[in-house]
């Protein structure tokens, strides 16, 4: 009788953060055995491994496709000062998202970006968008008004940029009104050429330089 139980008994199995389990229930719903799987803890371990290569993978994808990346430091943002930049950032038609340092650095391995691997230490965070100024613009913006979020640096295609060069970056026209002065620079005078040319910062220079490319590029 109790082979004839066993047998009609269901068994369910459900996820936990932490192990598997088993629940074993009769036909009248009451519960007769309930306990840890036996290898609940290799189970995890294999679904996190599937959940770290799908998330590097998504990761790979997008610096396949991006054109600028921005490294931040969480140097101690409340929850919702986070809330408020992710908003911000949407906005912005950028993203924004906390990584693990190794996962993202495995998935910067082979991309145009893998410069910045050196910057991801710490509490980390990657935003990144199509509009190289724009996503530059915003967390440059809210790194003004909350010190508790730090501007590391980035890269814009290949070209890796120190805080200062991104900060230079946020300075400049989107990329459509970029494109629009300098059609007009072809009708300005030589002085005036001149001028531009000659802006103090010589890293600003390899930022316009490094822009230019991404919209040939674009």
């Amino acid at each position: 009788m109790q082979a004839d139980s066993a047998r009609q008994a269901q068994i369910f199995r459900f996820k936990d953060r932490r192990a598997g389990f088993i629940l074993v229930v009769e036909p009248k719903g009451q519960p007769v055995l309930s306990g840890l799987v036996s290898g609940g803890t290799r189970w995890r371990r294999d679904l996190d491994r599937t959940e770290k290569k799908a998330f590097v993978a998504s990761l790979a994808a997008v610096f396949a496709q991006t054109s600028m990346v921005v490294v931040t430091q969480n140097a101690g943002l409340t929850v919702a000062s986070v809330t408020d930049l992710r908003r911000k950032v949407r906005a912005a038609g950028a993203n924004y998202k906390v990584a693990k340092n190794r996962l993202a650095t495995l998935a910067l391995d082979g991309t145009q970006f893998s410069g910045i691997a050196p910057m991801l230490k710490g509490p980390t965070a990657l935003a990144w968008a199509d509009d190289p100024v724009a996503v530059a613009k915003v967390i440059v913006e809210f790194a003004k008004t909350n010190d508790k979020l730090v501007v590391l640096g980035g890269s814009l295609g290949s070209q890796v940029l120190n805080a200062d060069g991104i900060k230079a970056l946020a300075e400049l026209p989107s990329l459509d009104t970029l494109r629009a002065q300098l059609v007009g620079l072809i009708s300005t005078p030589a002085t005036r050429i001149a001028a531009v040319t000659q802006a103090p910062a010589a890293q600003l220079a390899r930022v316009f330089g490094a822009y230019a490319k991404t919209g040939e590029a674009a």
